[in-house]
């Protein structure tokens, strides 16, 4: 099945499957000690785990996570008894049934046996990503691959006594402190140990030296291959990222950082201790600040501390989001950083339900997980920042990671931090954005009255969430200068007045868009971005409702028209998507951009249509835009010269 914005059906199976799991015995796995064999040219591995373990509950029985893709030999316990496993593909879990009961609370091993082919091309723990694959040349596999037997993914911290053995010519790069390798029979043995529980065991195999590059005080090790000559351009962003994010958090873990250049079909970014794992897609060909600062940012969130649960996912995907916006502010400027903020609430508001208290009843790496634990968490933690205020929110990120250093936190957790630096209580904010569910709607009226002193602004601000509280700000533009008041919405509706000296001529309810909320725009921004996740998993008929929920609101919006054109377009329904591209053209051109591409589609279609002149007559109308936008205008110039043809479905 694969990654989609998955829907209801989706959530209920989800949480079906949580709560099966919430009832198999617990355990905390304390360390594992792994001895794995790489063959890169017959792209397999050959692997012993032990696991050393402390029970939560009397456990009869126990289950771990495995590949589908590896074969289980064995499984011993610490007696040498063999121990009977089944596996279960569904959910890509072995379960054990142990010979007698393990009383809670006291520690034990098991061995496990294993091996198998990784080419890239199995099932992947996550239906279309690839988390690991051993090539002749270089290989890689990471924590999320399910490589070795995982217990309670995300959330239990462990450390590893890890040794890796390849062929000579061929380097290990783990997380830990590595041991001399050892060399015999034209292999080598690379050893490495971590003394801090976190979230190690992702490594890579790579042949040549890597790039060094000294910057911001660090130096970062880059393994990149199809991308090399960008090098040297993200050692020197990396280094320039850490020290700005060290400023924020404190001390990087890991002084010195290594990254390695995966392939296509991985995700864009996965950051083990120490490591870096980018695909080259994701590296490209100008340095992706966005991705470094994300990515980077969980050395601290994820390595150095992690959510106790999966439900407490925000605190980790939100703040890696948070670093994106963060330091967009510190290279370009507030400015930038608001946009990039519009834009992570719009991702935000397009996942209703559940509550992030509840995040563990999504779907790993789906459109839904991400926008709610880390677009909403980014928002979440963009509106602590402005009830807080620079000062103490930025102690707030000093003080977590230096408290819970290689420990779990919840929610809880953080919010206690978060009263202690401020002197505030915020019960009611963790309440509302990370327990319950829904964005307010506001509904502005006011009446100006001039008294003895200048004017007054009595008013009413309306919305329909009954316990919802939070501080507003109002701006009061006069004839001179506009004056500012934060008022404590609560419940449904709330008064207000604010004297001013000037006249008043207009009342803005959040000038700076701080509050995650509705409006119009965001209503239509919003059915569009919902559209657009359709979209990517072909589910058109989805994605043009969304774009008619825009459309409801704001006839004109272009940018609506353009995304509903191009869904009848890939349908095959020539005639609405030309009706539909033109329809943009004669909208609001927001973003600018659907101009161009509007007059570049309709030449399509009147190529395709077998109308030449018509359609060259659109190629030039598109260039005469000087748009250049994803390469606008080469585009247009590629089909005045040659005809566009339709692509072929070769599923037919």
């Amino acid at each position: 099945m694969p990654v989609k914005f998955l829907g209801s059906l989706a959530l209920a199976a989800a949480t079906v499957l949580a709560q099966g799991q919430a009832q198999r015995p617990r355990m905390d796995v304390d360390s594992y000690t792994i001895d794995a064999q790489l063959d890169p040219n017959a792209q397999t591995i050959r692997a012993t785990a032990q696991v050393h373990f402390t029970p939560l509950d009397d456990a009869s029985s126990l289950s771990f996570e495995l590949n589908n893709a590896l074969t289980l030999d064995s499984v011993t316990d610490g007696a040498g008894r063999q121990v009977p496993a089944s596996r279960v593909a569904q959910d890509m879990t072995v379960r054990l049934s142990l010979a007698e009961t393990m009383p809670k609370g006291k520690p034990a091993t098991l061995t496990f046996v294993y091996g198998g082919k990784l080419t890239g091309n199995e099932e992947s723990p996550v239906w279309g990503i690839k988390f690991a694959a051993i090539h002749p040349e270089f290989a890689y596999l990471m924590y999320p691959a399910r490589w070795f037997p995982v217990n309670d993914y995300t959330a239990d911290r462990f450390t590893t006594d890890l040794r890796v053995t390849v062929p000579s010519g061929y380097k290990v790069i783990a997380s830990g402190l590595e041991s001399d390798d050892a060399a015999a029979d034209g292999k080598t043995t690379a050893r490495f140990l971590t003394v801090t529980p976190s979230f190690p065991a992702s490594f890579a195999v790579v042949r040549g030296d890597p790039s060094n590059v000294a910057s911001g005080g660090i130096t970062t090790a880059l393994y990149f291959r199809e991308r090399k000559d960008m090098a040297g351009a993200y050692g020197q962003e990396i280094g320039r990222a850490v020290e700005f994010l060290s400023g924020v958090y404190g001390p990087l873990p890991n002084r010195n950082l290594m990254v390695i250049e995966t392939e296509a079909g991985t995700p864009n970014g996965y950051s083990a201790p120490g490591i870096l794992f980018l695909s080259p897609r994701a590296i490209g060909t100008e340095v992706n600040t966005k991705l470094l600062a994300n990515q980077i940012s969980r050395q601290w969130w994820g390595a150095l501390v992690s959510p106790t649960t999966r439900n407490h996912m925000w605190i980790e995907n939100g703040m890696a989001r948070y670093a994106e916006l963060m330091y967009t502010e510190n290279i370009s400027g507030a400015g930038a950083m608001q946009d990039q903020v519009r834009d992570t609430y719009v991702e935000a508001l397009t996942v209703e339900q559940p509550p992030l208290m509840q995040s563990a009843r999504l779907e790993d790496y789906s459109p839904e997980f991400w926008a709610a634990t880390a677009g909403k968490g980014a928002a979440v933690l963009h509106m602590l920042r402005s009830i807080l205020g620079d000062e103490s929110f930025f102690k707030l990120l000093k003080a977590v990671p230096e408290r819970y250093a290689w420990k779990s936190i919840n929610t809880a957790d953080f919010q206690k931090v978060a009263e202690e630096v401020s002197g505030k209580s915020l019960n009611y904010f963790f309440l509302q954005w990370i327990e319950s569910s829904g964005a307010p709607e506001f509904k502005l009226e006011y009446t100006i009255f001039r008294t003895s002193k200048g004017f007054r602004v009595n008013g009413k601000i309306s919305q329909d969430l009954d316990t919802f509280r939070m501080p507003a700000t109002l701006r009061i533009d006069t004839e001179g200068n506009p004056e500012e008041k934060t008022v404590e919405v609560a419940g449904t509706s709330t008064d207000f007045a604010v004297e001013t000296f000037g006249k008043p001529k207009n009342v803005v309810l959040d000038p700076k868009g701080q509050l995650l909320r509705y409006d119009n725009d965001m209503r239509v921004a919003v059915a569009i971005k919902r559209g657009e996740q359709f979209m990517e998993v072909a589910e058109y008929a989805e994605a043009l409702n969304e774009y008619k929920k825009a459309l409801d609101v704001k006839r004109n919006s272009s940018l609506a028209h353009y995304r509903t054109a191009d869904a009848y377009f890939l349908q095959g329904n020539y005639q609405a998507a030309a009706n539909e591209f033109r329809a943009a053209l004669s909208g609001d051109l927001e973003p600018k951009w659907t101009e161009v591409w509007a007059h570049i589609n309709i030449g399509k279609i009147y190529d395709i249509t077998d109308q030449r002149d018509r359609a060259v007559n659109e190629y030039k109308l598109a260039q005469r835009t000087k748009d250049n936008t994803q390469g606008a205008l080469e585009e247009a110039q590629k089909y005045i010269n040659a005809k566009f043809e339709r692509p072929r479905n070769t599923n037919n």
